[in-house]
């Protein structure tokens, strides 16, 4: 099997998160419900990945990391923080159903939102769209970092200066970029709320996710419940981690996921540019196979590349690619405002994304498939 779709997981692991989890399993009880050694070790294993994410981005205090069971999770609290109480937002045009969805729920409460639009891999483009789309009562605007869907960057950093002019706060989906790119809070200065899964290009396992809250601000909490603290309080606590966090955590994951930020951390700059370079390497071999069209950009893209083959749909291709071992995903990957923009409506895209694992036979054996089956049609 070959695998190329990390964008929607990575399905190999470090060793060391398979163990990790597997010695969770073993050892670890519920962290902050009793004093026992099993429950102190499963605390220091909740507390020790608060520490490494802290770390690996740029965050003081260790109590803003909060654990959620993926990405989307993280990205309906920060949003429902910003906005139950109504409000206008502006989001990119590349964003994933994770925030349109909750945006579209929050419409009965008088939420309303912008989509800024912008050509793939046009900065400036970008930077304009979203300065126009900003209303007297936005009360945050959203960027998905890296587009899921085709790799591209969006110019996070110069949305962030213009949300600081304006003093509007800043949702950041990390979704594909956290664990690849650099992403230091030091240096972005309106984010309110950073999310991410754990199970992409962190390492760690499904069912795991972080939000990173950067500010001092009120906390809207998607579910109340037992937090192991204030136990005579009938209200939720106040205070992070335990106003986010109810019920028992997902202690092997976060044990997992421990793992996978001490191998990202050590291997970063490695992974991106392996990435890189395989995509750039995919992205000429697909060029010179008639018929394909492919959407890339040699410094505007991470290890994400869609393509079309001309006669055939996107699901046809990714079915019989999975026939020869090749995974790769294919439609719309849950993002149709990205394809709208990018005026690949309403088949989508064939999408590759690469993980540290992928090598450059993986790439070969791709645009060979692809090639014999664009003389089959």
């Amino acid at each position: 099997m070959i695998y190329l779709d990390a964008a929607a997981t990575t399905l190999q692991k470090p060793p060391a998160v398979r163990q990790a989890m597997a010695r969770a399993m073993t050892e670890c009880a519920n962290p902050g419900r009793s004093g026992h050694r099993p429950a102190m070790s499963a605390a220091r294993v909740v507390y020790d990945c608060r520490e490494a994410a802290a770390q690996f981005f740029g965050l003081k205090d260790p109590e803003r990391v909060v654990f959620t069971m993926n990405a989307t999770h993280g990205l309906n609290i920060a949003i429902q923080s910003l906005l139950h109480r109504g409000g206008h937002a502006v989001i990119t045009g590349y964003e994933h159903n994770s925030v349109v969805r909750p945006l579209e729920h929050l419409a009965e409460k008088g939420v309303t939102y912008t989509v800024a639009r912008w050509p793939l891999f046009d900065r400036t483009a970008a930077c304009v769209s979203v300065a126009q789309a900003l209303r007297p009562d936005t009360r945050c605007v959203i960027v998905n970092h890296v587009s899921n869907v085709f790799g591209s960057l969006a110019p996070l950093e110069e949305i962030d200066a213009l949300c600081v002019q304006k003093g509007i706060p800043l949702i950041v989906d990390a979704s594909q970029s956290a664990g690849v790119l650099p992403l230091d809070l030091s240096r972005l200065r309106a984010a309110a709320f950073v999310c991410m899964p754990g199970h992409k290009s962190l390492y760690g396992p499904q069912g795991t996710g972080i939000l990173l809250c950067c500010k001092d601000m009120e906390l809207y909490s998607v579910t109340q419940g037992g937090t192991g603290s204030a136990s005579l309080e009938k209200r939720q606590p106040g205070w992070l981690p335990d106003a986010l966090e109810s019920g028992t955590l997902n202690v092997p994951g976060i044990a997992g996921l421990r793992e996978g930020l001490r191998f990202v951390a050590a291997h970063r700059e490695e992974i991106r540019g392996r990435e890189e370079a395989l995509c750039r390497r995919l992205a000429r071999q697909l060029g010179n196979i008639p018929g394909v069209a492919c959407w890339h950009h040699d410094r505007l893209q991470s290890g994400v590349l869609s393509f079309r083959l001309e006669g055939a749909d996107p699901e046809t291709v990714g079915s019989r690619l999975a026939q020869k071992g090749i995974c790769v995903r294919c439609g719309l990957h849950c993002a149709p405002l990205a394809h709208e923009s990018a005026g690949t409506l309403p088949q989508g895209t064939v999408r590759v994304s690469f993980s540290a694992f992928n090598r450059t036979a993986d790439v070969q054996a791709l645009a060979e498939a692809v090639a014999k089956l664009a003389k089959c049609l």
